[in-house]
């Protein structure tokens, strides 16, 4: 294996750690938050941490392998969904009086499912391509910049794409696109919030892995791992 394609500890663990906050994201995105007079789901608080994570990823790793680690983790996340369902269906005995509350926790439908795998897909996917496209286009300069605007238009695709999916025909439009500015409003702020932390992660495993990967000829293609 070349060198630029290796699989190092450091990606391994960056990529477990983006996999293990897209997990405990769809557990808690159920749990509502009170901020002020706003309403949030409790994955507001994860969920931009696995764009954080993919910005580090895409920049020090490239396209290639960063893509390997966005499609182990919706095969995770659809898995995770498949057991939630298959058990959540299965007989208790009589003693147990819990079944409720693993329902309400872990219970979900196949629509929300579906809204948060393609929201997930597209978002991630976009991210990844923006970021290293413009890392090419500006020479790798700016990385801040470059994880701000992969960001805006990432989350953008993720937002819009997981509210019309799992509420569009439950919501009125004039509800839902208030509560997709919000949500997106809030998710984009939070990663603006730790763009020194990206950056300063990223800068980290750069020098950790003695690399700093450009994606020239990368095929921009979301269904290969070549």
């Amino acid at each position: 294996m070349k060198t630029h394609d290796r699989l190092s500890p450091g990606f391994f663990i960056l990529s477990l750690a983006f996999i293990t906050c897209l997990l405990i994201t769809n557990v808690v995105a159920g749990r509502l938050i009170a901020l002020g007079s706003f309403t949030l789901t409790g994955d507001l608080f994860f969920f931009p941490l696995t764009y954080i994570l993919g910005d580090v990823l895409t920049e020090v790793y490239g396209f290639r392998r960063t893509r390997l680690t966005i499609w182990a983790g919706l095969a995770a996340n659809i898995f995770m969904a498949a057991v939630f369902m298959l058990l959540l269906r299965t007989p208790t005995p009589e003693f147990f009086d819990g079944n409720a509350a693993y329902v309400l926790v872990l219970g979900t439908t196949a629509r929300i499912v579906l809204a948060s795998s393609a929201a997930y897909f597209l978002g991630e996917f976009v991210n990844s391509v923006v970021l290293s496209r413009l890392k090419l286009i500006t020479q790798g300069r700016w990385l801040w910049l470059r994880t701000i605007a992969s960001s805006i238009v990432g989350q953008a695709v993720d937002t819009i794409t997981f509210m019309t999916i799992a509420f569009i025909g439950v919501y009125q439009p004039s509800a839902l696109i208030p509560m997709i500015l919000v949500q997106y409003g809030f998710k984009l702020g939070y990663e603006v919030l730790a763009t020194p932390f990206t950056c300063w992660l990223a800068v980290r495993m750069k020098r950790y892995e003695g690399e700093d990967h450009f994606d020239y000829g990368v095929k921009y293609n979301p269904f290969t791992l070549k």
